[in-house]
């Protein structure tokens, strides 16, 4: 058996059973891809948030699916060991046969399984796409795809019926055959007891600990997009300040 094989979606969706957390992370280009598997990092989602982060957008909603199949290329070739999940942008399913005919696109890209967002009204699309044979991560709570309509980023779940359609969301995305759920901006007790009812891997941003893994953007965890970071996320790096310092250096440098 190989020492270390090739990350599955099969994998992670096995991954609770064994007792063992999912750590995922974003990368939209070949050396942070790279970097991130090298790291050990077990997924790397090429996300939407590449709008935001990377080409300057005020949201996710602008990003397009020829912007998303270029980032998806570039972490693709860099042939990481990581399981390559992409985001299928806004507006590119909304019926079962756009998801699909959009998803092989990712898929033929290098992706190798789709994230979209949705509970309950999108088990037609994720019904679709698993019979096309593509693999399927799901994503409830605060979508970001949906944040002009929601009025802004907000905490889901704290009220009782939001707690019920969530635990339905849940449960009906996992049915449809996702192999593993994201939760954002979930309350946490709830993301607790979703985790609970759950046989999928949970994999929560700013949704509690007691999610079965946890993803975070890239530049949040290493300090690379200061104008914003998220309430829940801790840097562990400041790469704006050194790139920063090194670009002053090298300004010194050349005018001396």
């Amino acid at each position: 058996m190989e020492p270390n094989p090739k990350i599955t979606p099969e994998w992670i969706a096995s991954a609770k059973a064994r007792g063992e957390k999912v750590p995922a992370l974003t990368a939209y280009d070949y050396p942070t891809a790279r970097l991130l598997d090298e790291a050990g990092v077990p997924v790397i989602l090429v996300g939407d948030s590449v709008g935001m982060v990377v080409l300057g957008y005020p949201d996710t909603t602008q990003v397009t699916l020829a912007e998303m199949r270029h980032h998806v290329a570039a972490v693709a070739r860099a042939k990481t060991r990581a399981l390559v999940v992409a985001d299928l942008p806004y507006h590119t399913y909304q019926t079962a046969r756009n998801a699909v005919a959009n998803a092989r696109i990712l898929i033929e890209a290098g992706a190798e399984a789709i994230k979209l967002e949705g509970g309950v009204e999108v088990v037609p699309e994720i019904s679709s796409l698993r019979e096309a044979g593509i693999a399927v991560m799901g994503h409830v709570g605060m979508l970001p795809q949906s944040v002009k309509e929601e009025g802004g980023y907000k905490i889901k779940g704290k009220s009782d019926p939001e707690r019920e359609r969530l635990l339905a969301d849940a449960l009906a995305v996992q049915a449809a055959g996702a192999f593993a759920l994201v939760m954002e901006l979930v309350e946490a007790d709830l993301a607790g007891e979703i985790t609970a009812r759950l046989d999928i891997p949970t994999i929560g941003i700013g949704s509690g600990a007691r999610c079965d893994g946890q993803i975070l953007v890239t530049h949040d965890l290493i300090g690379a997009f200061p104008w914003f970071r998220p309430r829940f996320a801790m840097a562990k790096a400041d790469v704006a300040t050194a790139i920063r310092d090194a670009a002053k250096e090298f300004v010194r440098g050349v005018r001396d």
